[in-house]
Parts: structure tokens; C-alpha cells; sequence
């Protein structure tokens, strides 16, 4: 009579036969394979198993969906929808990278430097764009547009406006580092403009270019000037008003004052009052004491 004997086991290696007897039989069981697989002999046939495979599977991130037909590639590249950069408002003398915005068969997009296609600046204070899409800005006088472009075959021209920030106030052409911002130089004298120097006073009211640029004046008009003027108060015989214009909220005000103007330092008033009429400033110096005093008003630009 032919035996068929099933047996579980748990071993993951080959186990070496030996003998297996009861009451009624002895077999010798052959060798058992790896993972459970079927041995037999004439009299009998022996399924070894290693039992189940268990175990715990979690996933902290969305699962990734891999196409049929193609190893480890998970979208197609299609054509391409744009030119930006990693900054559209560069400061002068600064850079920003730009990038190919290309869309992909799943909806998406994907950037990358603009590596083989010609890069060129079409207009604005651009200094140079590198082969990688490096744009270096030039040195401007007032906030300022430009644009550049990417160009390939069959692609076309893919072009990208910028806005070139005038973070530097004093460093542009002609007027650099003189102590005047170039944007007030441009608008009261265009570019490179020799009678824009601070010590000149092109409209002939006594105040020089840098002064009317710190005052917050035009240089070209004589009528619009710094005043100061020194008034009694009535029934205050150590009262004196010190009253100037024009004055503007963007920039501060400070009165000093001294006994004489050949020695000793200015100093701010110790005891006053204050009171603004429109563009007019009173202020009353309340220890105006002495054979004599001597004001001044500071103006600061911020």
C-alpha cells in the first residue's frame, strides 16, 4: 500500500533525511529543498512547507505609480511652456538663475537650466546671461525693466520680463558716489549731466545741489529754496521763534544753537516748543538768554 504523508516543517534550510517510524511503518524521509518544495520516493511523497510570510507594510508618503513598459521612467517630456527665473526682481550688480518650465505628459511641469538654447537680453540694464542661464544686472538709477530671451529650434523664442531693483542709491554712471542719489540727479538733469554735481548750484539761489537734494529741493528753480528767519515773542524777553520751511515728513529736523559763531559747539535747544503750519516750522527756543545766540537747523535725509 503506497503512504502519502504530508509534513509541515519550519526549517529555510536543506534538513538531512533520517529515519521516521510508528507502530506500524518506517520510512527514511529524503532530504528536504528549500521553501517547502515537494519531495518523493516509489512509496511516498513528502510536501515540506515553511509556513506563511507575515509582516507589517506602511507607506509615509503618496505611493509612486511606475508606467507600464518603462523602468524606473515615471512621466514623458513634452514641449515647453515658459522661461522664469529664481528671482524676477534682481538688486543691480546682483544675479538670478533662469529656468526652462517644461510640461510633462501627466500634467505637470518640470524646470531646468536653459542648457541648449541661445540666451540673449532683447532690452534693459542685463550686464550678461552665462550658457547655464546665469543673468548678471547692471547698475541702475531707478527701478528698471528688462528683458531676456531663450531661443531654439523647433522651440522658437520664449521671452522673460525682469525688473532690475535700484538697491544701490548713489553708484550709477556719472553721478556715482558723489553723495546725491541718482535717481534725484536723473530727473532734474537726464544723464551724466556735469551741472549735477553736489557743489554747483545750477539755478543760482545760494543752495548747492546737495544741499537742495537733502532739503528735499528742486536745483533748477530759484524760488524753491531753504528759509529761516528769527523772530521776538511779545512779553517773552528770553523767547526767540525759529521759524524755517520747507518742511517735509520724510525727513528730520534738529535746532541747535551757540553764543558765538568763533568758538564753542552747537547744541540742541535744552528748553523748547514746536508747532508745524503746512510746510512751516516754528520752533521756540524758551532759554534765549545772553548777549547773543546763534541757530542752525539740521536737515536729515533717511
Amino acid at each position: 500500500m503506497k503512504t502519502h504523508i504530508i509534513l509541515t516543517t519550519m526549517i529555510l534550510t536543506a534538513a538531512a533525511h533520517a529515519g521516521r517510524t510508528s507502530a506500524d511503518y518506517a520510512i527514511t524521509a529524503e532530504t528536504l529543498d528549500f521553501g517547502g518544495l515537494r519531495v518523493a520516493s516509489a512509496d511516498y511523497a513528502i510536501d515540506g512547507s515553511i509556513g506563511a510570510v507575515v509582516g507589517i507594510s506602511s507607506e509615509a508618503t503618496a505611493p509612486t505609480v511606475a508606467k507600464h513598459g518603462y523602468i524606473g521612467q515615471l512621466y514623458d517630456l513634452l514641449g515647453y511652456g515658459g522661461l522664469i527665473a529664481s528671482n524676477s526682481y534682481p538688486d543691480e550688480l546682483g544675479t538670478t538663475q533662469l529656468y526652462m518650465v517644461r510640461n510633462v505628459d501627466d500634467g505637470t511641469t518640470v524646470v531646468a537650466p536653459p542648457v541648449g538654447f541661445t540666451l540673449s537680453v532683447l532690452d534693459g540694464p542685463i550686464t550678461i546671461i552665462s550658457p547655464i542661464g546665469l543673468v548678471t544686472a547692471g547698475a541702475v538709477y531707478e527701478h528698471t525693466g528688462a528683458t531676456v530671451a531663450a531661443t531654439s529650434d523647433p522651440t522658437g523664442q520664449l521671452t522673460l520680463a525682469l525688473y532690475v531693483q535700484d538697491s544701490i542709491p548713489d553708484n550709477f554712471g556719472a553721478y556715482a558716489g558723489d553723495g546725491i542719489g541718482d535717481d534725484w540727479q536723473f530727473t532734474h538733469f537726464g544723464l551724466d549731466n556735469p551741472l549735477a554735481a553736489p557743489t554747483l548750484d545750477p539755478d543760482g539761489d545760494g543752495q548747492t545741489n546737495l544741499f537742495e537734494f537733502t532739503a528735499g529741493l528742486v536745483p533748477t528753480d530759484p524760488a524753491s529754496r531753504f528759509t529761516l528767519r528769527l523772530e521776538r515773542v511779545n512779553g517773552q524777553p528770553t523767547h526767540k521763534r525759529v521759524i524755517f520751511s520747507p518742511r517735509f515728513g520724510d525727513r528730520s529736523y534738529v535746532v541747535k544753537a551757540k553764543a558765538s559763531l568763533t568758538s564753542g559747539a552747537w547744541e540742541i535747544l535744552g528748553a523748547f516748543d514746536e508747532s508745524d503750519n503746512a510746510q512751516e516750522r516754528t520752533v521756540t527756543d524758551l532759554d534765549a538768554t545772553g548777549a547773543s545766540k546763534f541757530y542752525k537747523v539740521e536737515i536729515t535725509k533717511p
